[in-house]
């Protein structure tokens, strides 16, 4: 009978476990559909087996149970749209891993998550999860992994993790911490990858890190941190990655990196650290990363970085590094990139660097390297990169270049480079850029550059080459940008450009020795972008096709004879932004547009020193839309120019200020309207005052009449005003006054009258401004204007005008004397001799009596201004 008792008890007992099991899941389960229902997407396709209906152990996508309780969630990338605060946290007690990442989970993490007490694994990375970290996740003693990077946390990193002694992993970085790195991360003694990067954390980094003494892996780039690095770092013998780069940590390289012999990696670039590179850094033996760039550091490159025999990567790029380029760094056979630009280096480029047979980048940029280009650099068979420009190499490129077969990108201008462009150039099929300009290479454009299909850039600009431009170079069927300008070409155009229409964005053979005309080249379809023959001997008609290149946004054909009307049919090119016709034969007048937004984007528009007539066109103002507009939103410089184009600065001559200059990029903010040097007549429209975004305007050497309109004093940003040899009349308008950014003013040879506007610009501006204008009066001009006028030498001396009158008739009659001396002698001997035989010269003593006393008074005033002048000195 005792049996079967027993037997019965153990049924029951078995039983209410079952009891007590399935009634704690569907606890956890009912928590999880309730978690489910606030999610925005509750019809996810991954989460369909969430039903009530279901097993949740047995059937629910993501969901592991141990003897009946949920104890891993993993729903990764399941597009889940809700937020983690309304996790079950209470009710999910058994929960040991879960894995909500690269969701879009927002809101906080509550402090709820304290409840996770056998948690050993979160990942919650690629989310939306924004506030501060909790205390509350100290608490998870069990806790080994953290993965909450790449959310938006904010506030500073909690000490409480410093309670977490079993975790190893702890990667928090893309959010938006703040603070200091808490010392209390050092007693993580179990810590093998800590990544705090991609933060605003500041302050310096804790010595105590230097107990970690198992980390492999540290990540503290992309922050704000300070200080010095501290030597503690040193302890961490099994540090693998030291990535400290993108702070603003300071002092000196410590020599105990040097213990880190396990390192593979060491990124410090862009900090502000100093001093000479340590001897110590030679002794990483494993080292296949290092980069220092972008520092302050100075003296030489240890010849011992030829030790580091797996260094893969070393960067040194923008320090102040001096000296030569060791022949040791020939001895690093897997190096696949060496980056020394940007430093003060000099001597010869070390042919030992032919040795380095897997490089695929060559950056020894913009140093003071000299010599000739070793031709061992040929052997480097693997190159794909090759920046050698901004030094002063010599010589000519060696044939052996021939053989940089995977060679896609050359950078050779802005040297000493001579002779001519080898035919050994053509036998490198994968080059896409080529740079080499502004060197001393003569000769001709090598015919067989058409070998060379997947050209997209040439530029051989600043050089000495002759001939013809070779029409092969129309061949180049992915060409995108040609400039061929400062050279010595001669010829004709090579008609067949036209068949570039379809890739060739950029075309640039200014200042050559280019002639006949422009042909009508241009097609339907044309991608165009900037055009620039500035400065060449083309003469004909503007063609007409190029109204086709509806890309056009930068134009340039000053300086040529083109014999035309001013082509106002350019104003259907909608993206036109410069237009210079500056220098040629353009006459007649500037008809009035037709109606639409035309030259809507122009910025520059300069048709100066030609012939044209007839009045200004109110109707071309009125439709200069950029030139009404002043962007306020720009707070970094931007310049015309494709978006992402580094391959091309668009550049234009222009006139201001009263020279003449080239600007290498053009500012979106520079807008300037030069019409001078032409033969414009009646008034100046009163629209141009609604250009309040221009900086330049000349109007000078025309023959425009009538008043200066008041509507100028509107243009808040003009910096140069050039009105002079005019006819215009009247007085200057007081509006004028305010233009505060004004520091060029050159109303010179008009007729204008009254008094000169005071005060701000004007007061900075010299008699020079007015010459020419007898009307004239006030500071800085001699003729007084009442209250208003300010002496022209401040020696407390009044002068009355009509001695300033004498002294000016005085000035003239001396000039007229001497300017008229051969003939006015003859002519006042016979008045003299009239006079004594008429007995008549009372006349004539009177007049050098007079003649004689104002030259006294003028030697005594300049004499009492020398005496204040140097009473003046004196007392300073």
């Amino acid at each position: 009978m005792m049996v079967p008792k027993i037997f019965s008890i153990f049924q029951f007992l078995n039983f209410l476990c079952l009891f007590t099991i399935t009634f704690a899941s569907t606890e956890e389960a009912i928590a999880l559909l309730k978690w489910k229902a606030t999610f925005k997407n509750q019809n996810n396709s991954l989460l369909a087996s969430w039903t009530q209906s279901s097993n949740a152990c047995g059937d629910w996508y993501g969901l592991t149970c141990l003897n009946g309780r949920v104890n891993k969630l993993d729903i990764r990338g399941a597009n889940v749209i809700g937020t983690f605060y309304d996790f079950p946290f209470s009710t999910l007690s058994f929960l040991e891993y879960v894995d909500l990442s690269m969701n879009n989970l927002s809101g906080v993490i509550p402090p709820h998550i304290g409840n996770l007490t056998n948690l050993v694994y979160i990942d919650l990375h690629t989310n939306h999860i924004s506030s501060t970290i909790p205390l509350q996740i100290g608490s998870l003693a069990k806790l080994q992994t953290i993965y909450i990077y790449d959310n938006l946390l904010n506030g500073s990193i909690p000490s409480s993790l410093g309670n977490l002694t079993n975790v190893s992993t702890l990667y928090i970085y893309q959010n938006n911490l703040f603070g200091s790195i808490p010392m209390e991360i050092g007693d993580l003694r179990s810590l093998a990858y800590l990544g705090l990067s991609t933060n605003s954390l500041n302050g310096s980094i804790p010595a105590s890190l230097g107990n970690l003494t198992s980390l492999s892996s540290l990540y503290l780039h992309e922050n704000h941190l300070s200080g010095s690095i501290p030597e503690e770092i040193g302890y961490l013998r099994t540090l693998d990655i030291l990535q400290l780069s993108n702070n603003f940590l300071n002092g000196s390289i410590p020599t105990s990196l040097g213990n880190l012999t396990s390192l593979s990696s060491l990124s410090l670039y862009k900090n502000n650290l100093s001093a000479f590179i340590p001897e110590e850094i030679s002794y990483l033996s494993s080292l296949t990363k290092l980069d220092l760039s972008i520092n302050s550091l100075n003296g030489s490159i240890p010849a011992s970085l030829g030790n580091l025999t797996k260094l893969s990567f070393l960067g040194l790029l923008q320090n102040n590094l001096s000296g030569s380029i060791p022949q040791e760094i020939g001895y690093l056979t897997s190096l696949s990139q060496l980056v020394l630009a940007k430093n003060a280096l000099s001597g010869a480029i070390p042919a030992s660097l032919g040795n380095l047979k897997g490089l695929y980048l060559l950056s020894l940029y913009a140093n003071n390297l000299s010599g000739s280009i070793p031709s061992e650099l040929g052997n480097i068979g693997s190159l794909v990169t090759m920046y050698l420009n901004i030094n002063q190499l010599i010589g000519s490129i060696p044939d052996s270049f021939g053989n940089l077969r995977n060679l896609q990108w050359m950078y050779l201008h802005n040297n000493n480079l001579t002779e001519k462009i080898p035919s050994s150039f053509c036998n490198l099929m994968k080059l896409k850029v080529v740079y080499l300009g502004r060197n001393n290479f003569r000769g001709e454009i090598p015919q067989c550059l058409v070998n060379i299909s997947g050209l997209e850039v040439l530029k051989i600009e600043n050089n000495n080459l002759g001939e013809d431009i070779p029409s092969s170079i129309c061949n180049l069927t992915s060409l995108r940008i040609l400039d061929l300008g400062r050279n010595n070409l001669k010829g004709a155009i090579p008609q067949c450009f036209g068949n570039m229409g379809g890739h060739l964005e950029v075309l640039d053979i200014h200042q050559n020795n280019l002639y006949g005309t422009l042909p009508e080249i241009f097609s339907n379809g044309s991608v165009l972008r900037s055009l620039d023959l500035h400065d060449n001997e083309l003469e004909g008609k503007i063609p007409r096709s190029l109204a086709n290149c509806k890309n056009l946004e930068i134009l340039d054909l000053g300086d040529n004879h083109f014999n035309d009307t001013f082509p106002i049919w350019f104003e259907t090119l909608p993206n036109l932004k410069v237009l210079s016709f500056r220098s040629n034969k353009l006459h007649g007048p500037i008809r009035a547009l037709s109606n639409g937004n035309m030259f809507s984007e122009l910025r520059i528009i300069d048709p100066s020193y030609n012939a044209l007539t007839g009045n200004l066109s109110t109707s071309l103002f009125q439709k200069l839309i950029a030139m009404r507009t002043i962007d306020q939103t720009a707070k970094v410089p931007t310049y015309l120019g494709k978006s992402g184009e580094r391959d091309y600065n668009d550049s234009v001559t222009v006139s201001s200020k009263g020279m003449k200059y080239e600007l290498d990029r053009i500012s979106t903010l520079f807008k300037t309207i030069d019409l001078s040097s032409n033969k414009f007549e009646g008034h100046i429209p009163s629209s141009l005052g609604d250009l309040i975004a221009l900086k330049v305007l000349n109007l000078s050497h025309n023959r425009l009449q009538g008043n200066i309109p008041s509507s100028l004093g509107s243009l808040s940003l003009v910096e140069s005003l050039d009105l002079s040899f005019n006819q215009l009349s009247g007085e200057i308008p007081q509006q004028l006054s305010a233009l505060t950014f004004l520091s060029f003013l050159n109303l010179s040879h008009n007729h204008l009258q009254g008094c000169i506007p005071q005060g701000r610009q004007f007061a900075t501006f010299q008699n020079n401004s007015y010459e020419g204008n007898d009307g004239l009066q006030g500071f800085p001009v001699s003729k007084g204007c009442g209250s208003n006028w300010t002496p022209e030498t401040n020696n407390g001396d009044y002068e009355p005008d009509d001695e300033e009158s004498n002294s000016e008739f005085l000035n003239d009659f001396w000039k007229a004397a001497l300017m008229g001396y051969g003939s006015g002698l003859c002519i006042g001997l016979s008045i003299i001799y009239f006079m004594i035989s008429t007995g008549n010269l009372k006349w004539f003593v009177r007049i050098v009596e007079d003649l004689e006393q104002k030259i006294i008074m003028r030697q005594r005033k300049k004499q009492r201004s020398q005496r204040q002048n140097k009473r003046r000195n004196n007392r300073i």
